[in-house]
C-alpha cells in the first residue's frame, strides 16, 4: 500500500457534523470537540475520544483505547504518526523509526533521522532549482543584452 493511500484524511476521523440530539450544526471547539450551535450539546471526533480516553487511563494501550472508545487502532496509530498523539514513558506500546528503527514517542523518525531526512529533500529541492535556471529563472535583466538576436 503506498504512503498517500495509506495516510488517513480528515473525514476518516469521524468528525461530527450534524448534531444527534436535535440535528443543528455541530461547531468545532478545539482538540476534538465540537458543540451544537442550537441544543449546546457535546461531542468529539475519533481523535478527541483517544484524546480523553489516555488523559484518564495513562499508558493504555492502542486495543484497549479500541475497545473503550470504538476508535481503531488502524486511525490511532496513524494519530501516533502525525504526531497528534505521543506514547507515555510507561506505556507498553512503543513506535520504530521508519528509518533507522531506534525506539520513538510520535512520528515517523526518531531526531537524528529527521534531521536528515528534510536535509535530504533540502538537497532535491536545490537541484531541481538549479535545472530549473536555465528557464530563466536564473537569468539577470540587469546586463542590458537581449536574449535573442535575430539573424537579418
Amino acid at each position: 500500500m503506498s504512503k498517500e493511500r495509506d495516510m488517513l484524511s480528515y473525514d476518516d476521523y469521524h468528525i461530527p457534523k450534524v448534531c444527534t440530539n436535535c440535528g443543528g450544526v455541530m461547531i468545532f471547539k478545539g482538540v476534538g470537540e465540537y458543540q451544537c450551535e442550537d441544543c449546546k450539546a457535546v461531542d468529539y471526533d475519533d481523535y478527541g475520544k483517544a484524546r480523553l480516553y489516555i488523559e484518564s487511563h495513562r499508558g493504555a494501550t492502542a486495543s484497549e483505547i479500541e475497545e473503550a472508545t470504538g476508535v481503531k487502532q488502524r486511525t490511532i496509530r496513524h494519530m501516533l504518526k502525525e504526531g497528534r498523539l505521543e506514547v507515555t514513558q510507561d506505556s507498553k506500546m512503543f513506535l520504530r523509526c521508519e528509518v533507522c528503527g531506534k525506539s520513538i514517542r510520535f512520528g515517523r523518525f526518531c531526531p537524528e533521522c529527521e534531521i536528515n531526512y528534510h536535509r535530504h529533500l533540502e538537497e532535491k529541492q536545490r537541484q531541481k532549482n538549479i535545472k530549473m535556471q536555465g528557464f530563466g529563472l536564473g537569468m539577470e535583466e540587469s546586463s542590458g543584452e537581449k536574449r535573442f538576436k535575430r539573424d537579418r
